[in-house]
């Protein structure tokens, strides 16, 4: 038994606002599924994606804290002039220069038009075959012991693991990398990105939460009442869902 992740969770206040921004920034379509905008390649919608990690923008009441997110994506470029081009293209379309104590470096940090933070990468070979988005990162306490919870809840490789940083992939070589980077930073706001995993055909959901429960997972209230889904903590506070099989 194991779970993919299938799309990467924005909470707005303009959900249809944001996906369109996320359509746009990556070069995909925003699709209206129900009350929530789903942003996935062009051509139709196609989900769960054999490929791509999506971007699921789900609206709520509450506005977003001055509090950096725990996750944020990085957007692959292919040289330095696409670079250059991606940044002032994201930036007409609402995306702002975002300041995280980042200091002098070769990528450009912006956030989106409700203020979650991405960064745009100088271009690196690692991220050459992952489409737009190159990675899921993820801000925590012990890299080693994400990669333990993370390894064993989903199906995807682990690539490298130290002190500082732990890397997964799809065991199909195939889209992002999810990313856990070591920072001082502790949880002080509910989560407003986090990711979504989905069981595979056949699997039992309540199987899978129940494992997840024994590796070290804790149950997150939200408000969700009787919803399809399973909201949870990992071990250092990150918040997931596990979604039901459609």
């Amino acid at each position: 038994m194991a779970l993919r992740p299938v799309h990467v969770n924005i909470k707005a206040l303009d959900a249809s606002a944001v996906g369109r921004f996320w359509a746009e920034a990556l070069g995909w379509s925003a699709y209206s599924a129900g009350v929530t905008t789903y942003v996935g390649p062009p051509g139709g919608l196609v989900w769960p994606d054999p490929v791509v990690v999506g971007i699921d923008v789900v609206p709520v009441p509450e506005a977003r804290t001055a509090t950096k997110n725990r996750v944020h994506l990085d957007l692959a470029t292919t040289s330095a002039a696409h670079q250059e081009e991606l940044v002032a293209r994201l930036l007409t379309l609402g995306a702002t220069p975002a300041h995280v104590g980042q200091g002098e470096v070769p990528w450009t940090v912006l956030a989106d038009p409700e203020g979650n933070e991405f960064c745009v990468l100088e271009p690196r070979e690692v991220y050459r075959d992952t489409g737009p988005i190159a990675a899921v990162v993820v801000d925590c306490a012990d890299p080693r012991a994400m990669a333990r919870f993370w390894g064993e809840a989903m199906d995807w490789v682990l690539h490298e693991v130290t002190d500082d940083q732990a890397v997964l992939r799809s065991a199909k070589g195939v889209g992002p990398y999810l990313e856990f980077i070591r920072t001082p930073d502790v949880k002080t706001v509910p989560d407003r990105v986090h990711l979504d995993l989905l069981p595979y055909p056949g699997d039992d959901k309540a199987a899978e939460v129940a494992r997840l429960r024994a590796l070290g997972a804790t149950d997150l209230d939200l408000g969700q009442g009787d919803a399809p889904w399973t909201c949870l903590n990992d071990p250092e506070d990150h918040e997931f869902c596990v979604l039901a099989p459609s």
